[in-house]
């Protein structure tokens, strides 16, 4: 297969970034470029698809060139280009996808469709080698525990029945009347904040199995507004530190419970949301409690990007599983068939 020494370029439009990655092998990341809309859907309070879409195309090429630049490779020398499949806003996968199935073509080089949710699953482990483990996956629309056996080997062990962890911070964000994206504004404000003033619900702590619900958790908070004083700083802070215990917290146990019931000796960590400082420190002293070896992804890997798209790619370039050039995008693609 001919390429320079195994260079993937990469392709993330999943939502609301626009992101491109060029990585030699598994390990050397030779550029990444990340267009933000964060300013854009702010005045909307969350993501508008038809914008993102827009913005997608046309942040998307200057981003390619400016990358292939910074890694000083020639389109002509890439082994391979990848692109996110799935899940996420379809016209935003469909901009990104239809990219990098393009260039595939005009160049005659492999092609591998992405899951999303893969890519945050195996960016922990970005540089090195896989290993067994129990994955939490906590991101914007996804918060999921996956037991991983080895590359593409994965048992789903429990998700979320409705919000996603990173939904529930955005609703409630938004509820308090802090900006977008809330999750980031509510772990700042939750620093100065007692997270035992308010009392609110631990959804399915006690429930058995390894799902998770956050939407009453959520409601909870809408109900509790009309009594408190938004207009106080410390309030404010009070509230972010008690909804961000309730979700670490469910977050953690089942972490935990899912170790156990897999004898796993390593937990991952990753997504948006494994970003928020308390969940990170939680975890750790989970661990740590219980001399299971903790790794977590690096911050930069956490938000939607391409180079864990490209690290997915690159693996599966050095066991020659490319994508056919008929495959389509999946807005509700699943990390496990069935």
């Amino acid at each position: 297969m001919t390429g320079a020494a195994g260079v993937i370029l990469a392709i993330e439009t999943s939502c609301d970034e626009t992101a491109v990655a060029v990585l030699r092998g598994r390990g050397e990341l030779l550029a990444g470029e990340v267009a933000s809309q964060v300013e854009l859907h702010n005045r909307f309070g969350g993501v508008v698809p038809e914008v993102a879409s827009r913005n997608h195309l046309l942040a998307l090429r200057p981003l390619i060139e400016g990358a292939l630049g910074e890694a000083r490779v020639r389109p002509a020398e890439l082994a391979g280009l990848a692109a996110t499949a799935g899940p996420g806003l379809a016209t935003s996968l469909m901009v990104g996808f239809s990219a990098a199935k393009g260039l595939a073509v005009v160049l005659g080089k492999p092609f591998f469709a992405v899951n999303h949710i893969e890519g945050h699953l195996l960016s922990p482990f970005f540089g090195g080698a896989v290993e067994p483990c129990v994955a939490l996956v906590v991101s914007g629309g996804h918060t999921l525990l996956v037991e991983v056996l080895r590359v593409g080997d994965y048992r789903v062990l429990g998700q979320t029945r409705d919000d996603a962890a990173g939904e529930a911070f955005d609703k409630v964000a938004k509820l308090i009347g802090l900006p977008y994206p809330g999750g980031p504004e509510i772990d700042r404000r939750a620093k100065g904040g007692d997270a035992k003033r308010f009392s609110l619900p631990r959804s399915m702590m006690d429930s058995g199995d390894l799902a998770f619900s956050f939407s009453g958790l959520k409601t909870a908070v809408r109900y509790l507004l009309p009594k408190v004083n938004l207009a106080e700083e410390q309030t404010v802070a009070d509230l972010c530190a008690s909804f961000q215990e309730a979700v670490v917290e469910v977050l953690v146990a089942k972490t935990m419970r899912a170790a156990r019931r897999c004898a796993a000796r390593l937990v991952t960590v990753s997504g948006g949301v494994s970003c928020n400082s308390r969940l990170r420190k939680r975890m750790r002293e989970a661990c740590g409690a219980e001399g299971i070896e903790l790794r977590l992804a690096e911050p930069a890997l956490c938000t939607d990007n391409a180079a864990m798209i490209a690290f997915v790619a690159a693996g599966r370039l050095e066991r020659g599983d490319i994508s056919a050039l008929t495959a389509e995008i999946s807005p509700n693609l699943a990390l496990v068939a069935g």
